[in-house]
């Protein structure tokens, strides 16, 4: 390690002493959040300007940021599943979920893939209200390549009858390892299962169904324990995130595609306003809704691993916006892969509209717009919460509807600036459809979400 990495690194250890100096004295978690998150941009700016894009110093460097960073995205994703699975069953042995169940679950899709439909429509409004085209865009050797990438992975690509057969827990244990991309509804549906037997268990065999309740109880507080552990890294793991982001940037290459990142940010805060919208056709202050949520939705926004945010997710619903366990976990879950408002909603609908042109088909007309709409939201099951899943949901759409997929690389430069907020926009859609959902089975906490988000803390 030569002088320069040596520093780099010391940098982040002493911004990391002082997070951790400020959790000694008593400093608010939020805070302490923000906090991190600025000074991981006034370090990643710092970085970026005194060494430039690609340099050797800053790429030796980025290895070492990786370990606070992508290690607390990893541990992270080490208890999602987890995490699932067991709350899920405790829903189960702790009576709340019940005769709703049906219904609420039901509730959770519909708004996911109806706000997906709507998400799309946002797109197609957005790209052509800035007069986006494909053929504008200058493609270099880098484009080109994620071009042939995402036409060798359309081979890949399976029928909407498969993708929604893959839903389904062939080996729930795998599953439990994330293998897949739909692992997550994998282990949903397998603790439903459970549940369901337990609840049959407990009307025939009282003293068996007590004893699997205990063990299912001490379970549930063992992993919440490793939750709140990995929670209390948050700020961390965002100070190391935003200043890898910042530092590994291609300034040059954001300037030259800024049309794209603008329209890209107008359609995803547009979206976000919807969802604030819904909240307060609920009869719920949207104000509330995004005080409380945004330590989940920063995160998300720095990680851009919608996966790796469950678990804030799943607290943010039942410890602040008064959602219970089942719902929420259900709602989490499901947002995971279905009915991603930013990746597979906005960003191919903006694709499908920009290449459209570029091979004589009018992206105006009834028909495609009807058609790119409905495909979009058929499509959005099974999209990955991780890194890559607007690139699997644009490879979907782009295919059903004719159009050229190596186009859809020309945008690699700038892909993980707008990564960053269609990731934010898909938790807030699961969340909004947990609310929408309890509130219709009359199962929310007013009480929960009305009160000061500084009553109910994520990590105590």
């Amino acid at each position: 390690m030569n002088f320069l990495v040596l520093f780099n690194v010391a940098l982040l250890l002493l911004i990391v002493a002082f997070l951790y100096y400020l959790n000694s004295k008593h400093v608010k978690f939020s805070t302490r959040v923000f906090i991190g998150l600025g000074l991981g941009i006034l370090l990643g700016l710092g970085l970026q300007f005194g060494y430039g894009t690609g340099s050797e110093a800053l790429n030796a460097t980025m290895p070492w940021y990786n370990i606070v960073g992508n290690g607390y995205v990893k541990l992270l994703q080490m208890i999602a599943m987890p995490l699932v699975f067991i709350s899920i069953l405790a829903a189960f042995t702790k009576v709340t979920v019940g005769k709703n169940f049906g219904k609420a679950a039901a509730i959770i899709l519909t708004v996911l893939i109806g706000t997906t439909a709507v998400a799309a429509g946002i797109g197609i409004v957005t790209t052509v209200a800035f007069d986006l085209d494909a053929t504008q865009i200058i493609q270099g050797d880098a484009e080109i390549a994620r071009g042939e990438m995402m036409t060798e992975r359309s081979a890949e690509v399976a029928s909407m009858p498969d993708q929604i057969l893959t839903m389904f827990p062939a080996n729930p244990f795998s599953d439990l390892t994330g293998a897949r991309a739909t692992s997550t509804i994998g282990v949903v549906i397998f603790a439903a299962f459970l549940g369901f037997s337990y609840l049959t268990l407990r009307r025939k065999e009282e003293e068996t169904a007590a004893n699997v309740k205990k063990g299912v109880d001490a379970l549930y507080g063992l992993i919440m324990g490793v939750v709140r552990i990995v929670l209390r890294l948050t700020p961390y793991g965002v100070l190391a995130l935003m200043a890898r982001t910042v530092a590994t940037s291609d300034f040059g290459a954001i300037m030259d595609l800024g049309k794209f990142v603008i329209a890209s940010y107008v359609a995803l805060i547009a979206m976000f306003l919807l969802h604030l919208l819904i909240v307060s056709l609920t009869g719920l202050n949207p104000l509330t809704y995004v005080k409380k949520t945004a330590e989940v939705l920063l995160f998300a926004f720095t990680s851009r691993s919608s996966a790796g945010a469950l678990p804030l997710n799943i607290q943010t619903q039942t410890k602040r916006l008064g959602i219970p366990d089942g719902i929420a976990n259900f709602a989490g879950s499901f947002g995971l892969s279905i009915g991603q408002n930013g990746c597979a909603g906005v960003y191919p609908a903006m694709l499908a509209v920009m290449i459209a042109p570029t091979v004589g088909i009018n992206p105006l007309t009834p028909s495609f717009l009807v058609s790119l709409i409905l495909i979009v939201a058929i499509s959005s099951f099974g999209v990955a919460g991780v890194g890559g899943g607007a690139t699997f949901a644009a490879i979907i759409v782009l295919s059903a509807m004719d159009l050229p997929i190596a186009l859809a690389g020309v945008l690699i430069s700038v892909e993980p600036l707008i990564d960053m907020g269609r990731t934010a926009l898909n938790v807030s859609g699961s969340m909004v459809s947990g609310i929408v959902s309890s509130r219709a089975t009359n199962e929310l906490d007013t009480k929960i979400y009305n009160e000061s988000a500084e009553n109910a803390p994520l990590v105590q």
